[in-house]
């Protein structure tokens, strides 16, 4: 069976996430230990944890929005869960409204909405995610939005002439996430929010 480029990217996603996940849990429980024992403590104890603790949440957070999206349901604790852990980590805030779970395939595409609202606010800022019915609106808001509106084209296909790289993949892996999902991406912006739709 042929797996096309999108297929095998989000397939090698899943497999570094999940060949990561566990040395890290095992790096934060071998801290624990050393806290508990009282051998080691203070501020370089701490620093370590907060490192590991952050590189944990994202690489869950890159496990779902990076993964292979299949067919199963994630709950809503579980996606909350990843949200306030990322939260913990970095200077953005989420708001899931969402009472139920999901399907995969649709927190994913709101993941790598996440991720190109994120670089929109280099300031930090707060993003809300709202379902109604099958549609979705994913909206960030703070201070001094930055957009590069080439960048921004790739998601709706209006212009993709600004070059993708690693760092802003999820502008290239959004459109393609949705065509499959039979979803259109729209994105609007005022001065202080920009809202990603499909």
């Amino acid at each position: 069976m042929a797996v096309d480029n999108a297929d095998l990217a989000a397939l090698i996603g899943s497999r570094i996430c999940h060949d990561l996940i566990s040395p890290v849990g095992a790096i934060n429980n071998g801290l624990e230990l050393l806290g508990m024992s009282g051998v080691v403590d203070g501020p370089e104890l701490e620093l370590i944890s907060d490192s590991v603790l952050n590189a944990n949440a994202r690489i869950r957070f890159f496990r779902v929005a990076f993964g292979a999206a299949g067919e199963q349901q994630m709950g809503r604790a579980e996606i909350i869960s990843i949200l306030a852990d990322m939260s913990k980590a970095g200077r953005m805030s989420y708001s899931w409204t969402p009472l139920e779970g999901c399907s995969r395939e649709e927190v994913r595409m709101v993941f790598l909405a996440l991720l190109c609202l994120e670089s929109a606010l280099p300031y930090g800022g707060q993003v809300t995610m709202l379902c109604s019915g099958q549609s979705w609106s994913i909206t960030g808001e703070g201070t001094k939005l930055n957009l590069d509106e080439s960048l921004w084209g790739h998601l709706d296909g209006s212009d993709d002439a600004a070059a993708i790289t690693p760092a802003l993949v999820q502008f290239a892996m959004l459109p393609v996430a949705a065509k499959q999902a039979g979803r259109r991406i729209q994105f609007d912006q005022t001065l202080e929010k920009i809202t990603i739709q499909f």
